[in-house]
């Protein structure tokens, strides 16, 4: 979306504008900090974990969290799926970061932080509940409108479904390294112009990087009567061989 919020922003008068392409997956592999929004703390298909001490979990907490205390954190990994988002917040800015940073090393490519933490939950007047204390995680993946599955999507790539093609928009210079052989490859801020090249007969399954882009290009595609759905899911390639990893 990078791209497409910097021509906006240039349209509306900026001149010093300038894209970081690489975008989420390279700031988060070097290392690097992530919150998650309110609004995702509140209603997102998310993990919310409570990393203080349960004495605090039961006095105050952020609805829909488990209380998992910093210091048993690693004897809990087995209990917390790795296909979730996962979601911290602490009384401690160092029990957070290092959660983080645990959880990466583990192998967790989706970890964030609510930010500020607790305090800074309270002071953005975020909500709290003294409900009994939650220690099991409970969690199941739940489709957005308009999001395929990655078992729909690779049976396109592997040739076993003829019904649907594949859209890659993601930037030339990304596609330059590689892609799915099959694939069609428009870079987002070109579909509109570019819909030709596109199938009408069949539905069109989008990937980008992560998911962000393929959406709104599904989102586009659809107001033109197309039958757009679009991945959420990381995606690596170096040649045609390409990761999926939802």
């Amino acid at each position: 979306m990078s791209t497409k919020n910097a021509g906006l922003a240039k349209k509306a008068g900026y001149t010093n504008v300038q894209v970081y392409l690489e975008g989420e997956p390279a700031w988060v592999k070097a290392g690097n900090m992530v919150y998650s929004s309110k609004g995702h703390v509140n209603k997102g298909n998310i993990v919310l974990i409570d990393l203080r001490s349960a004495k605090k979990a039961a006095s105050k907490q952020i609805p829909r969290s488990v209380n998992i205390p910093y210091d048993t954190l690693d004897d809990r990994l087995d209990d917390i799926p790795k296909k979730a988002l996962i979601v911290f917040y602490s009384d401690s800015d160092e029990d957070a970061a290092d959660a983080v940073e645990d959880m990466r090393d583990e192998g967790y490519k989706k970890v964030a932080i609510v930010p500020g933490n607790y305090a800074g939950w309270i002071k953005s007047g975020g909500a709290t509940t003294s409900a009994p204390v939650v220690t099991e995680v409970v969690w199941v993946r739940k489709l957005g409108k308009g999001e395929i599955t990655r078992e729909e999507f690779m049976q396109v790539v592997q040739g076993t479904d003829s019904g649907a093609v594949i859209l890659d928009v993601r930037s030339e210079g990304e596609t330059a390294a590689g892609g799915f052989k099959n694939a069609i490859t428009i870079p987002l801020d070109m579909v509109g112009s570019r819909l030709s090249e596109i199938p009408k007969d069949k539905k069109v399954y989008i990937h980008c990087t992560t998911g962000a882009r393929a959406d709104m290009a599904a989102q586009e595609l659809n107001k033109n009567g197309y039958k757009a759905f679009f991945l959420v899911a990381d995606v690596e390639c170096e040649g045609n061989d390409c990761e999926v990893e939802d």
